[in-house]
């Protein structure tokens, strides 16, 4: 599965029509619950840490996508499971989602990507609860300290991503683009290189026919045709 992820996420990063990516699960209830402990136990510990190392690249690579991403969560997000929900963009859950990093309940921690991106989404003090106590939560509280963006009713959490990914494909393609790399790397800099890096890819938005087409629809009157040039 993580092969067949791997190169899914490298197709969409090279086509230049998808527009959002919604990561979702077919299985009821179940976004994705984790490593199977039982194959866990078999594997060396080189074995281990090669698996880890490449579930924490892919996340990373999911993570850099130049589009919109969006976790629907319905069900058991655990483990790497909700790993790979705070790799995305914007996260979506029904409210009997359940939430959490188990993984010092097993005497280890989490390895691809949680330690880190938690803390930077629901702030340190809380993230360090979680992850030390490895308490698992709904979807109404996840969404009360800001680890989804909508909890909406069970089995409605695909229906809100599809409502909030046409929002975002009514947009300007490069436009989404820029801000999404605008904000991403910017968190990750000081202020004065932060704001020479959205100056940067302001400018990659000003010599757009995008640009145009938006100001011509607005004294038309209609709503604008985005063509992603």
């Amino acid at each position: 599965m993580l092969k067949g992820l791997q190169k899914t996420f490298e197709a969409i990063s090279k086509d230049s029509s998808v527009k959002v990516l919604l990561l979702c699960s077919k299985v009821p209830k179940v976004f994705c619950a984790g490593a199977d402990l039982k194959e866990r136990k078999m594997m060396t510990a080189t074995e281990v840490r090669d698996f880890v190392n490449k579930l924490r690249a892919t996340f990373s690579f999911l993570e850099v996508l130049p589009i919109p991403t969006i976790a629907v969560i319905e069900g058991a997000a655990l483990g790497g499971g909700l790993e790979m929900a705070l790799s995305c963009d914007l996260r979506i859950c029904g409210e009997d989602a359940v939430l959490g990093l188990p993984e010092t309940g097993f005497a280890i921690i989490p390895g691809a990507g949680g330690t880190q991106r938690l803390p930077r989404l629901v702030g340190r003090s809380i993230a360090k609860e979680l992850i030390l106590t490895g308490r698992k939560i709904d979807g109404r509280e996840a969404m009360s300290m800001g680890l989804v963006n909508y909890c909406v009713h069970a089995g409605e959490a695909h229906l809100k991503a599809l409502e909030v990914a046409r929002n975002i494909n009514d947009k300007g393609p490069i436009a989404i683009r820029m801000a999404k790399r605008a904000i991403d790397q910017g968190l990750e800099v000081d202020r004065a290189s932060a704001l020479a890096l959205e100056e940067e890819c302001y400018e990659q938005t000003l010599h757009t026919k995008d640009r145009l087409e938006a100001l011509t629809a607005f004294a038309e009157k209609r709503k604008p045709q985005y063509s992603g040039e």
